[in-house]
């Protein structure tokens, strides 16, 4: 872990910090230890961590026949079976190599942050043209929610906040 942080500090690559953190920490797992795993934490998730301003957002996009798409800068150990426990017709984020049956942990994909975010949500609006609504919660999804018609950034930080404004981003608390 010592050297992925030194790493860090000299490429500020957080693709490559976050690949080597998985590595040190899920690497070797079986597929069916990461599934179990991935189990619990969206039940955990899905009952204690999701904000019911989100679900209530979600909801409301489903309702209006929009078409949802979880993009997110995680992993694809749980994102996808949160996306499926949520409802979303596609997902979209980091994706982590295997060996074999094994976890590898450093990832295949670029991750899903910032300028890459912004990429892919460019494809998205081709493949989907029309009205587009999107959420961040930090400043480097501000990239990607420049792009789309609703954009929202949610419980950003003061910088992400000042950074918004600045754009003509709206922001918004969900407690």
């Amino acid at each position: 872990m010592a050297l992925a942080v030194l790493a860090y500090l000299v490429h500020r690559d957080r693709g490559r910090l976050k690949g080597a953190v998985l590595a040190a920490v899920l690497g070797g797992a079986s597929r069916d230890e990461i599934a179990a795993l991935t189990r619990a934490f969206v039940a955990s998730t899905r009952t204690r961590r999701l904000r019911a301003s989100a679900l209530a957002a979600i909801e409301r996009h489903r309702v209006a026949g929009d078409r949802l798409v979880l993009l997110s800068a995680s992993p694809d150990l749980y994102v996808p079976a949160l996306g499926a426990e949520l409802g979303f017709a596609e997902v979209i984020c980091t994706e982590v190599r295997w060996q074999g049956s094994r976890l590898d942990g450093h990832l295949v994909s670029d991750n899903r942050r910032g300028e890459e975010k912004a990429r892919v949500v460019t494809a998205l609006l081709q493949r989907y043209p029309g009205p587009s609504a999107a959420y961040g919660n930090a400043a480097s999804d501000l990239l990607h929610l420049a792009l789309v018609a609703r954009p929202l950034l949610v419980n950003g930080d003061a910088t992400a906040r000042a950074k918004a404004s600045a754009l003509g981003i709206p922001t918004a608390d969900w407690p």
